[in-house]
């Protein structure tokens, strides 16, 4: 069976998110490598690795339903912010979006009866779950310690080991 044009409309922008995701990350490992936190910088590199992949699995989908792919033009992200924690806060919020737009993707394979993309969404689904728990406890715990920057420190040491 043949994919939708609007499943693959939907897909086709969930790449777009996919790669911004990746950029946004790529730009936050940046900063923290300019502000010498290097464990963090560390982390948000695996983030951004991480989020190409997942592009990369929506455009082998898309391929292998014989569907179109339209690779994106990319936004620009922000690049500085106060301290670690409003980046992880952002990173944090960004997943929430994200997993808000994975949601929207089961929704409309649900309403087509699309049961191959319905198979391959779980899997987006289960990953989402994981990323909003990782960057969740992250700001958390950033969160408890403050401003502190022994503690910050020690952080950025303990993301190092990802």
């Amino acid at each position: 069976m043949k994919i939708s044009d609007a499943m693959t409309s939907a897909i086709n922008d969930q790449i777009k998110a996919e790669f911004d995701s990746a950029y946004i990350y790529l730009a936050m490992s940046a900063y923290f490598k300019d502000a010498g936190l290097d464990g963090m910088a560390h982390w948000m590199k695996k983030q951004y690795s991480e989020e190409i992949e997942h592009a990369e699995k929506f455009i082998d989908y898309l391929y292998e339903r014989g569907a179109r792919v339209i690779i994106p033009e990319i936004a620009k992200p922000k690049e500085s912010y106060a301290d670690a924690f409003e980046v992880f806060k952002t990173a944090y919020n960004h997943e929430q979006y994200v997993t808000s737009r994975i949601y929207k993707l089961v929704d409309l394979a649900i309403a087509e009866k699309d049961y191959a993309t319905q198979s391959m969404l779980q899997w987006f689904v289960n990953e989402q779950m994981e990323e909003e728990d990782n960057t969740g406890s992250i700001v958390a715990k950033l969160e408890f310690l403050g401003s502190d920057k022994h503690a910050v420190y020690i952080v950025d040491r303990e993301l190092a080991a990802r």
